[in-house]
């Protein structure tokens, strides 16, 4: 999954965290809750999280 470093919105890291965000929503956790011990607060940051779709393995399919 690519994400972005940063929060585009409020400049917050936040690259670091998704991971720890990943595993523990595999393994059944409420991804509200997890964000919220992760420390994203703000929506700007969580929507980041919300809205990002791993596409790697269908692009990798691809030879230009």
């Amino acid at each position: 999954m690519m994400i972005p470093v940063r929060c585009f919105t409020c400049g917050k890291v936040i690259s670091h965290l998704l991971e720890e965000y990943k595993r523990r929503v595999e393994e059944g956790e409420d991804s509200g809750k997890v964000m919220t011990d992760l420390g994203l607060d703000r929506y700007c940051c969580r929507q980041i999280f919300m809205s990002s779709v791993d596409i790697m393995k269908e692009i990798s399919q691809f030879k230009t």
